[in-house]
């Protein structure tokens, strides 16, 4: 099991953003221009652990030392059952430097734009202060 896939499943989002990089991108499935860096991609992180409901990898796709790695899960945001993919890549130190993620269907997408719209401030704010340590 992928070392992300068990920090989301435990929801220790310390252990999540020890795995990213310093100049991770993230790619949301509902923003048009990806997110880089370690303490916004951090802080949408916590974000969606907090919109996401019955959340659950159901699948897993990647060899361990494989540098590319897809996480299949379902949840359920506003009422709305969605499928979703975690697209990992992990650089040469182990950290993972690439995380789009893509969801289905549209519906749930928007449902999730909308949940994750209304956290944005915070996150905004969080990712702000873990730039000032």
């Amino acid at each position: 099991m992928h070392p992300f896939r068990q920090a989301v499943e435990a929801r220790d989002t310390a252990a999540m953003e020890a795995l990213l990089s310093e100049d991770v991108v993230f790619t949301s499935p509902v923003a048009f221009k990806p997110y880089q860096g370690k303490a916004i991609t951090a802080a949408i992180l916590r974000g969606v652990m907090r919109v996401f409901e019955d959340f659950r990898y159901i699948r897993e796709i990647g060899d361990d030392a494989a540098a590319d790695h897809a996480l299949v899960f379902e949840a359920t945001v506003a009422g709305k059952r969605l499928t979703g993919c975690d697209f990992l890549h992990i650089d040469a130190d182990g950290k993972i430097d690439d995380l789009m993620v893509m969801v289905r269907p549209l519906s749930a997408a928007t449902a999730l734009a909308e949940a994750m719209g209304a956290q944005f401030e915070q996150i905004t704010r969080e990712a702000a202060s873990a730039g000032r340590r």
